[in-house]
């Protein structure tokens, strides 16, 4: 009997010709799955270009609809080409499977950004909704609606530039006024007329945008509910998530009447049919005015994307030319931000020096508080246990062999990890080399510092968690011996040491990174456990396995005896079970964590 893996590989070949243009592709790693298909990293022989393989197997395509379904994503994506929509390459068919050749992008969806920092700062969301709005610009001047417009739906590629993508549920408007009627997208996003079937056309999207904004600055959807039937009667009544009421008025007057007085006058007059709405009181009033202009009940009230990208959020506060791919797990320096000022087109951003670069802010820019900080340490630790504790109690099976690499997610690896420690804390502290090749000390006093991949930024931790910026040849007198000590960590550990988790690939990081460090270390007579500043917990055994845990994802990655990098969610264990190796690892995880807990040093 051949096993599921192998049944996999027939399935989806090592090799994969278009039959066509005879281009030839070899099957790389597994990238994810999602609905009917599962992604690849795949790589052009010929020109070593490497592509996202969208492949779906016709087994699964049996329905005529499903077909058609598939034809038109395929015949609208193909249509397009926009720096903000994941480039389509080609597609082709085989006798077992579709291929749809695609863009990768190396840095996922925002549905995981989403997950790693909930809320994110202003400065970031500009960046975002910027790029997402002349993405959705593009789509409308070619007459097409995206209709699942999500976090999920929006990819990042390695400068973090935002790509619209999944045109599954996308349709084109063929003549002017025209509404469709299909019930279509996804429940937190979806707007209220195609809830109540009246018709439903552009304005659809600019819902979503204004949902999108709202869960990147709140860190949640703004009509999530525990239950379908609740999340739609909220969208209905227009009813947003926790925080105060805000009348429109108080939104809608100021300086964001530039959209003109007839515009503004609707959307107060839309106020005297008593309709308010809930915006939590830490947005600044340039972002609660964006959103509730996009989160109208009305469709006709909405503004296009071209009024919404003169909206004075985009003006009232920095807009970043770029942001580091620390922004994914940790929110970035305040100073950093205001080095990165939106000075140039973004087409320049590649240009950008990333060391020692500073701006002042403009006068009429105010700074800005920094929103969405992860929950605290204890916090995570908490959800972890809890986590560890029900997928352990849930009668876990025990089976060799049964994680293949299909049931693997991804999505959830985590983006940081210690790559390499060593523990002279006898004398001086314990130093760690993270996955991107930074390298932090903590010392004896639970003083830190951490020098960026670059070899020249560092930062300093003080015995209040207080943070300062360096350079190794710029820094207080006082911390001389220290920086000495963290180049011979790192010197140390550069000569002697084998990184964990080698073979996967991580970009060094910008020189401008405002990175997650070690909050908490301690050794036991089998494991070294480490705990890090973002919620990553990760445990070194003795016998040179290794588990990081992420409660923020609900995943773990499992490095085996033979160095292989996997990750998988919770609930995919709890469902398929895992090998004793790995179920011992979690039990001695939840003990520890249990440990710290009770004696309350977290």
């Amino acid at each position: 009997m051949t096993s599921i893996k192998e049944d996999e590989k027939k399935e989806i070949p090592e090799i994969i010709q278009d039959p066509q243009t005879k281009s030839t592709y070899h099957r790389l790693r597994f990238f994810g799955k999602g609905g009917f298909a599962k992604c690849y990293e795949i790589q052009d022989i010929a020109t070593n270009q490497v592509y996202a393989g969208k492949i779906v197997s016709k087994k699964l395509m049996v329905k005529s609809s499903q077909k058609e379904k598939m034809a038109q994503e395929i015949s609208i994506h193909r249509s397009l080409q926009h720096k903000h929509v994941v480039g389509f390459h080609s597609f082709f068919e085989d006798s077992l499977n579709i291929y749809i050749v695609l863009e990768l992008c190396k840095r996922r969806s925002m549905m995981e950004l989403h997950k790693r920092r909930k809320a994110i700062t202003e400065p970031e969301t500009r960046f975002y909704m910027r790029q997402i709005l002349l993405g959705v610009q593009y789509l409308h001047s070619r007459r097409i609606i995206h209709r699942d417009l999500k976090l999920g739906n929006l990819f990042l590629d390695d400068d973090l530039c935002v790509k619209i993508g999944d045109f599954g549920l996308a349709a084109k408007i063929e003549y002017e006024g025209e509404r469709k009627q299909t019930l279509c997208g996804t429940p937190n996003y979806i707007a209220p007329e195609i809830l109540t079937k009246k018709g439903h056309s552009f304005e659809v999207d600019i819902w979503s945008l204004g949902c999108i904004m709202y869960t990147l600055l709140v860190g949640k959807p703004p009509f999530e509910t525990s239950t379908l039937k609740d999340t739609y009667k909220r969208i209905k009544q227009c009813e947003y998530s926790e925080g105060i009421y805000l009348a429109l008025h108080t939104c809608c007057a100021g300086p964001w009447k530039t959209f003109g007085t007839r515009y503004a006058q609707a959307v107060v007059n839309d106020n005297t049919r008593k309709m308010r709405y809930r915006v939590p009181t830490t947005l600044r009033k340039p972002a609660t005015s964006m959103i509730v202009l996009q989160l109208q009940a009305n469709p006709a009230l909405r503004p296009s994307v071209d009024k919404l990208l003169r909206h004075e959020f985009f003006s009232s506060g920095i807009l970043p030319a770029a942001l580091p791919l620390s922004c994914l797990t940790t929110a970035p320096r305040t100073d950093q931000l205001e080095g990165m000022m939106q000075r140039r087109p973004l087409n320049e951003v590649n240009n950008i020096n990333n060391v020692g670069m500073a701006a002042s802010i403009p006068a009429q820019v105010k700074a800005e508080p920094r929103t969405g900080e992860s929950s605290s340490h204890r916090q995570n630790l908490v959800a972890l246990r809890d986590q560890l504790a029900a997928l352990l109690q849930s009668n876990l099976k025990c089976r060799p062999e049964c994680l293949t690499e299909g049931l693997s997610d991804p999505a959830a690896q985590p983006l940081v990890w210690v790559g390499k420690w060593v523990d002279y804390s006898d004398k001086y502290g314990f130093g760690y080399q993270l996955c991107d090749e930074s390298v932090g000390v903590m010392f004896n006093d639970t003083t830190k510092l951490i020098m960026l991949s670059n070899g020249v930024n560092v930062h300093y931790i003080d015995r209040h968690s207080t943070e300062k910026y360096m350079t190794m040849t710029d820094y207080p007198p006082e911390l001389d011996k220290k920086m000495k000590l963290l180049s011979y960590f790192r010197r140390y550990m550069t000569e002697h040491l084998m990184k964990a988790g080698a073979s996967v690939q991580v970009r060094e990081s910008d020189g401008l990174s405002r990175l997650p460090h070690l909050h908490q270390w301690f050794r036991t007579t089998l494991a070294v456990i480490m705990y890090l500043t973002n919620g990553t917990l990760q445990i070194n055994f003795q016998d040179h396995t290794k588990i990081i845990l992420c409660p923020l994802m609900q995943a773990v990655t499992y490095i085996d005896v033979e160095k292989n990098f996997r990750t998988f969610r919770f609930s995919t264990i709890e469902e398929h079970g895992c090998d004793k190796k790995l179920y011992t690892n979690l039990t001695y995880a939840l003990e520890k964590i249990n440990s710290v807990l009770s004696t309350k040093l977290c």
